[in-house]
C-alpha cells in the first residue's frame, strides 16, 4: 500500500513540475522571415503579351499579387503617341488598360509603365514593366539607342525626353507631337525598342506636358541629320543646351527704398574679396557693392604702402553691372598695403555716396600658401581649340586655353576642383549654345570625372586620360 501511495505522490509531483514550467516558460513568436523584395509577376495577359492580329482596346494584366498604379500620367508611356491617354485602373491583382484611340493597322504598340506598378504590402517596384502587342501579323524589334549630354557641363540630366518624329518638316518639333519619345536615365542613356523600320528626326526636351519646343529657355537637342530605324541603327550622342539662359528676376526692393540717407537700409555699402586680412596673390583686389554706382572718382580710390605713398602701377575696373570695382595690381608675396576710399568715391543712382571715408589695411599672402600645379592630357585634340575649366561649387573660377598637352601653374589656390574641357569652336573662349533655326550645334564641353585635389605648399602632378 505503501508502494503505491509512494508511487502515485511522485506521478502527481511531475505533473504539477511540468504544469509550472508550461506556465513559466517564455512565449516566442514565429519568426517572420526574410523582408519581400521582389517586384510583381506578371503570370497573365489578355490579349497576351507580344500577342499578333490585336483588335482589343482592352488589355488586362494579372499579376502574382496584389498591385497599385502610382503616378500612371508622368510614369506610363504609350507607343506610338496616342492622341488621348489611356484610362488605367487596377484592382486586387488585375492592372486594366482602356486605349481611347482607335488602333492603326500593321502597327507594334508598347507600354512601358516605368515605375507604376508595385506590389501594395511592401512597395517593390516592377521597374520599366512594358507590355507589347501589335495590330498585325509581326511584331516590330527595332531598336535604336544613344546618350544625351549637357553640352555646357558635359553632365547629364535624367528628366529630359527623347522624342522622335516621322513628320520630318523641321517646323514638326514647334507644332506637333512626336511619334515616339523615351526618358533618360541616370547615365543619360536612352533606348527604343519595337519600333518600325522608316526615317526619324531626333530631338530632345524637357518632360513636360507639351512636348515640343516652344521656349527657348528650356534644354533642347537635335541632330543635324536623320536617322534610318533598321536592324542594326548607329548608337548617337546628343547634347542639349539652353539657348537663352532665364534670365533672374529682378528684386523689386529696390525700387521701394526711400532716398533718406539715415535710413539704414538706404546706406550705399560695400565688401571685399579681403580674407581676414589678406589679399590672394593671384586675384585681383574687389569691392562689390549693394547697389549700382552711377559716379566712380577713381582718383579718391588710392592704393598706398604703410607709409600712404602711393603705389604705382595699379588699375580701377569697374565690371559691367556697375556693382564691383576691381583693383588691379601684380601682387608680391608678403606686402603691407592701405586701400584709402574716399566717402565721395562713388555714387549710386540716387547720388548717395558713403557714409565716411575708410581705409583698408591688408597683407599679401605667403606663395607657401599656395600649391604649384602640373597636368599632362593623354589623347587631348589640340585641334579642337580646349579651354581647360575649373570648377568650384558648380562655378567656373577659371580658365586656360591650351595649346599643348600640358599645363602648368605656379601658384594655385589650395582645394578640390572639378575640371572640364571646352572645345572652343569659335575661339572666343567661352562657351556657346546652338541654334535650332540655323541648325548649328552647341559647343561640347568635356567632364572629366575625377576631381583634383590641390595641396598648399605641395608639387601637384596628375596625369588625365581623355
Amino acid at each position: 500500500m505503501k508502494k503505491i501511495l509512494l508511487f502515485f505522490t511522485i506521478i502527481c509531483v511531475v505533473i504539477i513540475a511540468s504544469i509550472c514550467n508550461v506556465g513559466c516558460a517564455n512565449i516566442i513568436p514565429p519568426g517572420g522571415g526574410p523582408k519581400d523584395t521582389i517586384p510583381p509577376i506578371l503570370i497573365n495577359a489578355l490579349p497576351k503579351d507580344s500577342a499578333t492580329n490585336v483588335t482589343a482596346n482592352k488589355i488586362i494584366l494579372t499579376f502574382n499579387e496584389y498591385v497599385e498604379v502610382k503616378d500612371a500620367q508622368q510614369q506610363v508611356i504609350v507607343s506610338p503617341v496616342p492622341k488621348h491617354n489611356p484610362l488605367i485602373d487596377y484592382k486586387l491583382k488585375n492592372i486594366t488598360v482602356k486605349l481611347r484611340d482607335s488602333l492603326e493597322p500593321n502597327t507594334t504598340y508598347t507600354i512601358n509603365f516605368g515605375n507604376a506598378i508595385r506590389d501594395i504590402n511592401e512597395g517593390n517596384i516592377a521597374k520599366n514593366f512594358s507590355y507589347v502587342f501589335s495590330t498585325g501579323n509581326i511584331i516590330d524589334n527595332n531598336n535604336f539607342t544613344g546618350k544625351i549630354l549637357l553640352a555646357e557641363t558635359g553632365k547629364t540630366d535624367s528628366t529630359l525626353i527623347v522624342m522622335l518624329y516621322n513628320n520630318l518638316s523641321d517646323t514638326a518639333v514647334v507644332k506637333t507631337n512626336p511619334r515616339y519619345y523615351t526618358r533618360v536615365d541616370s547615365k543619360g542613356k536612352f533606348t527604343f525598342q519595337h519600333l518600325p523600320k522608316g526615317t526619324f528626326n531626333v530631338f530632345v526636351v524637357e518632360n513636360g506636358y507639351d512636348k515640343k519646343y516652344n521656349d527657348s529657355t528650356k534644354l533642347f537637342a537635335f541632330l543635324n541629320h536623320q536617322i534610318k530605324i533598321s536592324d542594326s541603327t548607329n548608337q548617337e550622342i546628343l547634347y542639349a543646351y539652353h539657348q537663352v539662359k532665364k534670365a533672374e528676376k529682378q528684386s523689386t526692393a529696390a525700387s521701394s527704398v526711400k532716398t533718406n540717407k539715415t535710413t539704414e537700409n538706404n546706406r550705399l555699402r560695400f565688401t571685399t574679396t579681403l580674407e581676414s586680412g589678406f589679399q590672394d596673390l593671384i586675384s585681383n583686389l574687389q569691392l562689390e557693392f549693394n547697389r549700382k554706382l552711377k559716379k566712380i572718382d577713381s582718383s579718391k580710390i588710392e592704393l598706398t604702402d604703410t607709409s600712404y605713398k602711393k603705389i604705382e602701377g595699379y588699375t580701377l575696373h569697374i565690371d559691367s553691372t556697375n556693382t564691383k570695382i576691381s583693383i588691379n595690381y601684380k601682387w608680391k608675396e608678403e606686402k603691407y598695403f592701405r586701400l584709402i576710399i574716399a566717402k565721395d568715391a562713388v555714387a549710386d543712382t540716387n547720388n548717395i555716396s558713403l557714409l565716411k571715408s575708410d581705409t583698408l589695411k591688408f597683407v599679401t599672402k605667403k606663395e607657401s600658401d599656395y600649391g604649384s600645379l602640373s597636368l599632362r592630357f593623354i589623347n587631348l585634340d589640340i585641334n579642337k581649340k580646349p579651354v581647360l575649366q575649373f570648377i568650384q561649387q558648380d562655378k567656373i573660377v577659371e580658365t586656360a586655353a591650351l595649346t599643348k598637352n600640358e599645363f602648368s601653374k605656379k601658384l594655385m589656390k589650395p582645394g578640390e576642383y572639378e575640371l572640364r574641357i571646352l572645345f572652343d569652336t569659335n575661339g572666343n573662349g567661352v562657351w556657346d549654345a546652338g541654334n535650332y533655326k540655323q541648325k548649328l550645334q552647341p559647343e561640347i564641353v568635356q567632364s572629366i570625372p575625377k576631381k583634383i585635389t590641390v595641396k598648399a605648399n605641395w608639387e601637384n602632378e596628375v596625369t588625365i586620360n581623355l
